[in-house]
């Protein structure tokens, strides 16, 4: 299969390239993505036709209720797990929060907690919040200082017979590498704990198989995937069995309301799957033949990561050879697959006013910590201080990434 991906196809369904917003080259995708016109249109035509409360007699209530039940099973689908393994929330730290809750009520003294230096805050704190709360024991799996990268080994010397919950990012939203999920989450079931995997970071470059990754939690966050602003998390019939109930008793028995303690958004639920129309699409016009989602998903996945690659990689070339700049983590595939999600440390200008700069150009990139706080310090970066943070998508053109490299010519200089 030719991997190549028509940029002006592509392009053609996020309506923001063709506003005035479009003229600017987009590099804080990684804190939320341009939407689709799939995820926008399903959004008018919800509002305008069926927004009201779902699943009550009458044909625009039962009509909203059946969206929110269509989108639940699509994502099932594209995930590779069961529709009542899918949970969506206002977001995944707020997703976060109530799992950790749920968590909480599971340990005790004597139980140990894995958390990561590649985690995001938001995961992070609230699973060492409620271990502490419970008593338990939280042991951190440390980074390499130099590479910001996580050493398998090293897990395998954390886990032990009281290790009960071990939390890990599938790619960090700063060191950028794709770990070997499927290898660490063995490691973690080995062990008989439970493996909870944020993939935040990695589901905007390839929707992957969550039932071939076999975590026990799996989250994602859909501002991030060209869709609504709702966190989705997928959470295994054994977990979800002993998890205790976080919503209205009497919604102890509706599995997508166990770990929902307040009412859904219902228009962002009915609208959540749009994005998957976007894959569809993008699939049967690049020829796929791939007659169900899934496969739509990983048809989709090649292409996008083959793209992103060609765009990042002159990006990554150019900064690497800057000596008065570091990039954080490796600038290349050596290490694993290296997401297009790119920090980098300018050592003689403040991230910020480096954003800055860049935006007078009609250049957006990020500035600051990223709530990846943990990472940054064990890379003895200042979270303070922070970094610039230059994160491509699919829909990123070589031409936008030419742009970055000539405004930071010019910034940097």
């Amino acid at each position: 299969m030719d991997p190549s991906l028509d940029l002006d196809s592509v392009r053609q369904q996020f309506p923001v390239f063709g506003t005035e917003a479009g003229r600017w080259a987009m590099f804080e995708n990684a804190g939320g993505s341009y939407a689709c016109a799939q995820t926008i249109d399903a959004l008018h035509e919800h509002y305008v036709e069926r927004k009201v409360q779902p699943h009550h007699p009458g044909g625009p209530s039962m009509a909203a209720g059946r969206a929110m039940d269509r989108a639940r099973a699509r994502w099932a689908e594209a995930l590779g797990v069961a529709e009542d393994e899918v949970h969506l929330g206002p977001s995944t730290s707020a997703n976060t929060y109530t799992l950790a809750q749920a968590f909480g009520a599971l340990l005790g003294a004597g139980d140990e907690v894995v958390v990561t230096d590649q985690d995001h805050e938001a995961n992070r704190g609230a699973i060492e919040r409620a271990a502490a709360r419970a008593g338990a024991t939280v042991r951190v799996w440390g980074i390499d200082p130099e590479t910001g990268l996580l050493d398998p080994a090293e897990l395998e010397d954390l886990l032990s017979a009281d290790t009960r919950l071990v939390h890990l990012p599938h790619v960090s939203n700063i060191v950028g590498v794709r770990n070997d999920v499927h290898t660490l989450v063995r490691l973690v079931h080995e062990a008989g704990a439970w493996a909870v995997v944020d993939g935040v970071s990695a589901v905007p470059h390839g929707i992957p198989d969550v039932g071939h990754l076999h975590a026990d939690v799996y989250l994602c966050s859909l501002y991030k995937v060209y869709g609504v602003h709702q966190g989705l998390m997928t959470v295994r019939r054994h977990l979800l069995d002993v998890l205790p109930n976080q919503g209205h008793f009497f919604n102890a028995g509706v599995s997508s309301k166990r770990l929902n303690p307040a009412g859904p958004d219902h228009p962002q639920v009915a609208c959540s799957a749009a994005v998957l129309d976007l894959v569809v699409a993008q699939a049967e016009h690049h020829g796929d033949d791939r007659s169900d989602v899934r496969g739509a998903c990983e048809a989709v996945a090649r292409r996008w990561e083959a793209h992103e690659a060609a765009v990042a990689t002159p990006l990554l070339a150019w900064l690497d050879e800057r000596p008065d700049v570091r990039v954080l983590g490796p600038v290349d595939d050596s290490a694993g697959h290296r997401c297009p999600t790119i920090a980098f440390v300018p050592e003689h200008h403040d991230p910020l006013a480096v954003a800055t700069a860049l935006a007078d150009r009609e250049i957006a990139v990020g500035a600051g910590h990223f709530y990846a706080w943990h990472t940054l310090e064990a890379m003895g970066v200042d979270p303070h201080r922070g970094v610039v943070r230059a994160s491509l998508v699919h829909y990123t053109s070589a031409a936008d990434v030419e742009r970055l490299i000539e405004g930071l010519e010019a910034v940097l200089a």
